[in-house]
Protein backbone atom coordinates (compact mmCIF):
# COMPACT_ATOMS: atom_id res chain seq x y z
CA UNK A 1 0.00 0.00 0.00
CA UNK A 2 1.01 3.49 -0.52
CA UNK A 3 0.64 6.73 0.92
CA UNK A 4 1.03 10.00 -0.84
CA UNK A 5 1.08 12.03 2.02
CA UNK A 6 3.95 9.80 3.76
CA UNK A 7 1.52 9.89 6.76
CA UNK A 8 2.22 5.69 7.24
CA UNK A 9 0.16 3.91 10.27
CA UNK A 10 3.25 4.11 12.61
CA UNK A 11 4.08 7.26 11.43
CA UNK A 12 1.01 8.40 12.65
CA UNK A 13 1.17 6.53 16.31
CA UNK A 14 4.65 8.05 17.15
CA UNK A 15 3.21 11.25 16.20
CA UNK A 16 -0.05 10.74 18.52
CA UNK A 17 2.47 9.06 21.06
CA UNK A 18 4.63 12.27 21.20
CA UNK A 19 1.79 14.34 21.47
CA UNK A 20 0.18 12.90 24.36
CA UNK A 21 4.09 12.74 25.93
CA UNK A 22 4.13 16.68 25.26
CA UNK A 23 0.83 17.27 27.19
CA UNK A 24 1.72 14.81 29.89
CA UNK A 25 4.74 16.90 30.76
CA UNK A 26 2.87 20.28 30.19
CA UNK A 27 0.50 18.76 33.38
CA UNK A 28 4.04 19.48 35.40
CA UNK A 29 5.89 21.86 33.71
CA UNK A 30 2.60 24.66 33.41
CA UNK A 31 1.71 25.16 37.16
CA UNK A 32 5.41 26.27 37.66
CA UNK A 33 5.51 28.62 35.11
CA UNK A 34 5.96 31.93 36.98
CA UNK A 35 4.16 35.50 35.75
CA UNK A 36 6.54 36.71 33.03
CA UNK A 37 8.51 40.29 34.03
CA UNK A 38 10.35 41.95 30.39
CA UNK A 39 13.29 44.40 31.00
CA UNK A 40 16.34 42.89 31.38
CA UNK A 41 18.38 46.57 32.31
CA UNK A 42 17.67 48.68 34.87
CA UNK A 43 16.61 52.56 33.42
CA UNK A 44 16.49 55.66 35.15
CA UNK A 45 13.35 57.95 34.65
CA UNK A 46 15.46 61.34 33.72
CA UNK A 47 12.56 63.63 31.92
CA UNK A 48 8.68 63.95 31.51
CA UNK A 49 6.04 65.98 30.14
CA UNK A 50 2.93 64.12 31.05
CA UNK A 51 2.75 60.47 30.30
CA UNK A 52 5.75 60.79 28.40
CA UNK A 53 9.09 59.44 29.90
CA UNK A 54 12.58 60.03 28.70
CA UNK A 55 14.83 56.69 30.22
CA UNK A 56 18.14 56.14 30.80
CA UNK A 57 19.07 52.63 31.03
CA UNK A 58 22.30 51.88 32.97
CA UNK A 59 24.49 49.30 31.72
CA UNK A 60 27.53 46.84 33.76
CA UNK A 61 30.18 49.03 32.69
CA UNK A 62 30.33 52.75 32.39
CA UNK A 63 29.81 54.47 28.73
CA UNK A 64 32.97 55.24 26.69
CA UNK A 65 30.96 57.33 24.12
CA UNK A 66 30.26 60.79 24.52
CA UNK A 67 27.24 61.63 22.40
CA UNK A 68 23.78 59.43 23.61
CA UNK A 69 21.99 57.31 21.86
CA UNK A 70 17.85 58.26 21.95
CA UNK A 71 15.63 55.57 21.21
CA UNK A 72 12.08 56.39 19.55
CA UNK A 73 9.65 53.65 19.42
CA UNK A 74 6.50 53.59 17.21
CA UNK A 75 3.41 54.29 19.46
CA UNK A 76 1.13 51.00 18.88
CA UNK A 77 3.51 48.95 20.89
CA UNK A 78 5.11 48.99 24.26
CA UNK A 79 9.01 49.90 23.20
CA UNK A 80 10.63 47.09 25.89
CA UNK A 81 10.63 45.17 22.91
CA UNK A 82 14.43 46.54 22.61
CA UNK A 83 14.91 45.33 26.08
CA UNK A 84 12.68 42.30 26.38
CA UNK A 85 14.82 39.59 28.39
CA UNK A 86 18.54 39.45 28.96
CA UNK A 87 18.96 36.70 25.89
CA UNK A 88 17.18 39.18 23.74
CA UNK A 89 18.02 43.01 24.08
CA UNK A 90 19.04 45.14 21.94
CA UNK A 91 19.82 47.84 24.78
CA UNK A 92 22.17 45.27 26.39
CA UNK A 93 24.19 44.66 23.19
CA UNK A 94 24.79 48.37 22.48
CA UNK A 95 25.19 49.44 26.11
CA UNK A 96 28.09 46.27 26.66
CA UNK A 97 29.36 47.85 23.11
CA UNK A 98 30.02 51.66 25.20
CA UNK A 99 26.53 53.34 24.07
CA UNK A 100 24.83 55.67 26.55
CA UNK A 101 21.38 54.67 25.84
CA UNK A 102 18.05 56.49 26.34
CA UNK A 103 14.27 55.27 25.07
CA UNK A 104 11.57 57.84 24.63
CA UNK A 105 8.29 55.64 26.70
CA UNK A 106 4.98 57.52 25.21
CA UNK A 107 2.77 56.22 27.93
CA UNK A 108 -1.17 55.14 27.71
CA UNK A 109 -3.10 57.54 26.05
CA UNK A 110 -6.20 58.40 28.05
CA UNK A 111 -9.21 60.30 26.88
CA UNK A 112 -7.43 63.43 28.01
CA UNK A 113 -4.65 62.93 24.83
CA UNK A 114 -7.24 62.57 22.46
CA UNK A 115 -6.37 65.72 20.65
CA UNK A 116 -2.88 64.86 20.99
CA UNK A 117 -0.82 65.79 17.29
CA UNK A 118 2.07 64.82 15.51
CA UNK A 119 2.85 68.15 16.18
CA UNK A 120 2.96 67.46 19.58
CA UNK A 121 5.06 64.24 19.18
CA UNK A 122 7.46 65.74 16.89
CA UNK A 123 7.96 68.96 18.12
CA UNK A 124 7.01 69.25 22.02
CA UNK A 125 8.07 65.16 23.29
CA UNK A 126 10.49 63.93 21.28
CA UNK A 127 12.54 67.94 20.79
CA UNK A 128 11.89 68.15 25.16
CA UNK A 129 13.34 64.81 25.50
CA UNK A 130 16.72 65.99 22.86
CA UNK A 131 16.85 69.12 24.56
CA UNK A 132 17.21 67.62 27.76
CA UNK A 133 19.88 65.60 26.69
CA UNK A 134 21.84 67.89 24.84
CA UNK A 135 22.27 70.45 28.06
CA UNK A 136 22.54 66.84 30.07
CA UNK A 137 25.73 65.64 28.44
CA UNK A 138 26.90 69.41 27.02
CA UNK A 139 26.96 68.58 23.13
CA UNK A 140 24.42 70.28 20.88
CA UNK A 141 22.93 67.14 18.98
CA UNK A 142 22.36 63.19 19.37
CA UNK A 143 22.33 60.25 18.05
CA UNK A 144 19.21 58.77 16.70
CA UNK A 145 17.35 55.57 16.60
CA UNK A 146 14.01 55.31 15.52
CA UNK A 147 12.21 51.88 14.96
CA UNK A 148 8.99 50.90 12.60
CA UNK A 149 6.46 54.27 12.99
CA UNK A 150 9.26 55.69 15.80
CA UNK A 151 11.38 55.64 12.95
CA UNK A 152 9.01 57.42 10.59
CA UNK A 153 8.68 60.08 13.43
CA UNK A 154 12.46 60.47 13.34
CA UNK A 155 12.39 60.91 10.02
CA UNK A 156 10.42 64.12 10.62
CA UNK A 157 12.14 65.27 13.53
CA UNK A 158 15.52 65.20 11.81
CA UNK A 159 14.26 66.76 8.74
CA UNK A 160 12.38 69.77 10.92
CA UNK A 161 15.75 69.87 13.41
CA UNK A 162 18.59 68.54 11.48
CA UNK A 163 21.39 70.40 14.17
CA UNK A 164 20.13 68.45 16.81
CA UNK A 165 20.59 65.34 15.14
CA UNK A 166 24.04 64.22 14.66
CA UNK A 167 23.59 60.76 12.80
CA UNK A 168 20.35 59.13 12.45
CA UNK A 169 19.45 55.26 12.35
CA UNK A 170 16.44 53.78 10.82
CA UNK A 171 14.95 50.40 11.55
CA UNK A 172 12.20 48.82 9.81
CA UNK A 173 11.06 51.75 8.78
CA UNK A 174 8.14 53.07 6.48
CA UNK A 175 8.88 55.04 4.28
CA UNK A 176 7.24 54.44 0.62
CA UNK A 177 3.90 53.38 2.12
CA UNK A 178 2.22 52.74 -1.56
CA UNK A 179 4.68 49.54 -2.30
CA UNK A 180 2.27 47.10 -4.07
CA UNK A 181 3.48 44.44 -1.36
CA UNK A 182 2.25 46.57 2.16
CA UNK A 183 -1.13 45.13 2.77
CA UNK A 184 -1.40 46.80 5.91
CA UNK A 185 -1.15 49.96 3.57
CA UNK A 186 -3.57 48.57 1.02
CA UNK A 187 -6.31 48.41 3.76
CA UNK A 188 -5.76 52.14 4.92
CA UNK A 189 -5.67 53.37 1.54
CA UNK A 190 -9.64 54.25 1.13
CA UNK A 191 -10.46 54.64 5.19
CA UNK A 192 -12.74 57.17 6.17
CA UNK A 193 -10.18 58.46 8.48
CA UNK A 194 -12.08 61.71 9.58
CA UNK A 195 -15.40 59.60 10.43
CA UNK A 196 -13.46 56.61 11.90
CA UNK A 197 -11.89 58.90 14.45
CA UNK A 198 -14.89 60.95 15.10
CA UNK A 199 -16.80 58.17 16.01
CA UNK A 200 -14.05 56.50 18.57
CA UNK A 201 -11.76 59.34 19.50
CA UNK A 202 -8.95 57.23 20.66
CA UNK A 203 -8.32 54.33 18.65
CA UNK A 204 -8.50 51.37 20.85
CA UNK A 205 -5.55 49.31 21.42
CA UNK A 206 -7.43 45.77 20.76
CA UNK A 207 -8.67 46.72 17.01
CA UNK A 208 -4.87 47.67 15.71
CA UNK A 209 -3.98 44.54 17.14
CA UNK A 210 -6.63 42.61 15.56
CA UNK A 211 -5.59 44.10 12.55
CA UNK A 212 -2.10 43.31 12.73
CA UNK A 213 -2.86 39.44 13.10
CA UNK A 214 -4.99 39.49 10.37
CA UNK A 215 -2.22 40.31 8.17
CA UNK A 216 -1.15 36.70 8.76
CA UNK A 217 -4.39 35.22 9.84
CA UNK A 218 -3.20 31.31 10.11
CA UNK A 219 0.40 31.66 11.42
CA UNK A 220 -0.55 34.42 13.84
CA UNK A 221 -3.89 33.32 15.37
CA UNK A 222 -3.76 29.47 14.62
CA UNK A 223 -0.18 28.39 14.03
CA UNK A 224 1.85 29.52 16.73
CA UNK A 225 -0.87 28.40 19.43
CA UNK A 226 -0.34 24.65 17.77
CA UNK A 227 3.25 25.08 18.07
CA UNK A 228 2.97 26.37 21.75
CA UNK A 229 2.62 22.06 22.01
CA UNK A 230 6.12 21.39 20.84
CA UNK A 231 7.40 23.08 23.88
CA UNK A 232 5.27 22.32 26.76
CA UNK A 233 7.77 20.28 28.18
CA UNK A 234 10.59 23.12 28.32
CA UNK A 235 9.53 25.96 30.83
CA UNK A 236 12.01 28.54 29.67
CA UNK A 237 10.67 28.11 26.72
CA UNK A 238 7.01 28.59 27.89
CA UNK A 239 7.63 31.83 30.07
CA UNK A 240 9.79 33.34 26.34
CA UNK A 241 6.67 32.65 24.58
CA UNK A 242 4.28 34.03 27.12
CA UNK A 243 6.67 36.96 27.74
CA UNK A 244 6.07 37.65 23.79
CA UNK A 245 2.27 37.24 23.69
CA UNK A 246 2.64 39.46 26.59
CA UNK A 247 4.24 42.17 24.68
CA UNK A 248 1.84 41.89 21.70
CA UNK A 249 -1.45 42.32 23.57
CA UNK A 250 0.30 45.28 25.92
CA UNK A 251 -0.78 47.59 23.55
CA UNK A 252 -2.07 51.43 24.45
CA UNK A 253 -4.98 52.98 23.07
CA UNK A 254 -3.38 55.36 20.47
CA UNK A 255 -4.46 59.50 20.55
CA UNK A 256 -7.18 59.55 17.84
CA UNK A 257 -5.86 63.28 16.42
CA UNK A 258 -2.29 61.87 15.70
CA UNK A 259 -3.27 59.05 14.60
CA UNK A 260 -6.01 61.07 12.44
CA UNK A 261 -2.70 62.84 10.48
CA UNK A 262 -0.63 59.92 10.42
CA UNK A 263 -2.95 57.66 8.52
CA UNK A 264 -4.03 60.85 6.07
CA UNK A 265 -0.57 61.87 5.56
CA UNK A 266 1.33 58.95 5.51
CA UNK A 267 -0.87 55.48 4.27
CA UNK A 268 -3.01 57.65 2.33
CA UNK A 269 -0.91 60.53 0.92
CA UNK A 270 1.95 58.51 1.08
CA UNK A 271 3.81 61.83 1.99
CA UNK A 272 7.52 61.26 2.09
CA UNK A 273 7.59 60.10 -1.27
CA UNK A 274 5.38 63.27 -2.42
CA UNK A 275 6.87 65.56 -0.24
CA UNK A 276 3.97 66.82 0.85
CA UNK A 277 4.16 66.21 4.82
CA UNK A 278 3.52 69.17 7.04
CA UNK A 279 4.09 69.68 10.66
CA UNK A 280 2.65 72.09 12.91
CA UNK A 281 2.20 74.40 9.98
CA UNK A 282 5.94 73.01 8.72
CA UNK A 283 6.78 70.85 5.70
CA UNK A 284 8.21 68.26 6.12
CA UNK A 285 11.42 67.13 3.56
CA UNK A 286 13.49 63.99 3.58
CA UNK A 287 16.05 66.85 1.41
CA UNK A 288 17.01 69.09 4.64
CA UNK A 289 18.11 65.37 6.74
CA UNK A 290 21.10 65.98 5.97
CA UNK A 291 23.26 64.02 8.53
CA UNK A 292 24.83 60.51 8.29
CA UNK A 293 21.75 57.91 8.17
CA UNK A 294 22.00 54.39 8.58
CA UNK A 295 18.97 52.38 7.53
CA UNK A 296 18.29 48.68 8.48
CA UNK A 297 15.50 46.37 7.26
CA UNK A 298 14.92 43.30 7.74
CA UNK A 299 14.39 40.77 4.31
CA UNK A 300 11.17 38.74 5.63
CA UNK A 301 9.41 41.52 6.89
CA UNK A 302 5.31 41.88 6.50
CA UNK A 303 4.69 44.89 8.47
CA UNK A 304 7.07 47.10 6.80
CA UNK A 305 8.27 45.33 3.17
CA UNK A 306 12.03 45.68 2.10
CA UNK A 307 11.28 48.17 -0.20
CA UNK A 308 9.10 50.23 1.50
CA UNK A 309 12.49 50.62 3.76
CA UNK A 310 14.57 50.76 0.70
CA UNK A 311 12.82 53.98 -0.94
CA UNK A 312 14.46 55.93 1.72
CA UNK A 313 18.03 56.19 -0.11
CA UNK A 314 16.56 58.63 -3.27
CA UNK A 315 14.96 61.12 -0.45
CA UNK A 316 17.17 61.96 1.73
CA UNK A 317 19.51 64.53 1.61
CA UNK A 318 22.52 63.12 3.32
CA UNK A 319 26.09 62.15 1.41
CA UNK A 320 26.54 59.49 3.59
CA UNK A 321 24.01 56.38 3.30
CA UNK A 322 24.52 53.30 4.48
CA UNK A 323 21.57 50.78 3.67
CA UNK A 324 21.41 46.83 5.92
CA UNK A 325 19.70 44.53 5.67
CA UNK A 326 19.32 40.94 7.83
CA UNK A 327 17.90 38.16 7.70
CA UNK A 328 14.48 37.73 9.59
CA UNK A 329 10.99 39.74 10.10
CA UNK A 330 10.00 42.81 11.33
CA UNK A 331 10.32 41.47 15.44
CA UNK A 332 12.85 39.34 14.69
CA UNK A 333 15.23 41.79 13.97
CA UNK A 334 15.92 42.68 17.54
CA UNK A 335 14.75 39.59 19.37
CA UNK A 336 16.39 36.58 17.32
CA UNK A 337 19.81 35.17 18.06
CA UNK A 338 21.40 36.57 15.18
CA UNK A 339 20.17 39.85 15.52
CA UNK A 340 21.66 39.55 19.24
CA UNK A 341 24.89 38.83 17.72
CA UNK A 342 24.36 41.47 14.77
CA UNK A 343 22.90 44.27 14.94
CA UNK A 344 24.10 45.70 18.04
CA UNK A 345 27.74 45.91 16.88
CA UNK A 346 26.71 46.73 12.99
CA UNK A 347 25.28 50.03 14.91
CA UNK A 348 28.13 50.69 16.83
CA UNK A 349 30.75 50.01 14.64
CA UNK A 350 29.13 52.56 11.90
CA UNK A 351 28.29 55.68 15.22
CA UNK A 352 31.95 55.04 15.95
CA UNK A 353 33.44 55.79 12.23
CA UNK A 354 31.19 58.88 12.93
CA UNK A 355 32.29 59.29 16.04
CA UNK A 356 34.78 62.54 15.44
Amino acid sequence: MTFPLDITPDALAQETLTLQQKLSAGLHVLPDVEDVNYGATHKQEVWRDGKVTLYRFVGEKAPTTRVPLLIAYALVNRPYMVDLQSDRSLVKGLLALGEDVYIIDWGYPDRSDRFLTLDDYFNRFIDGAVDHLCQAHGVDAVNLLGICQGGAFSLCYAALHPDKVRNLITMVTPVDFHTPDNMLSQWTRELDVDLFVDTLGNVPADMMNACYLMLKPFRLNVQKYVGLIDILDDKRAVEDFLRMEKWIFDSPDLAGEAFRQFIKQFYQGNGFVNRNVEIGGEPVDLGYVDMPVLNIYAEQDHLVPPDASRALKDLVGSQDYTELSFKGGHIGIYVSSRAQREVPAAIHQWLARRSG
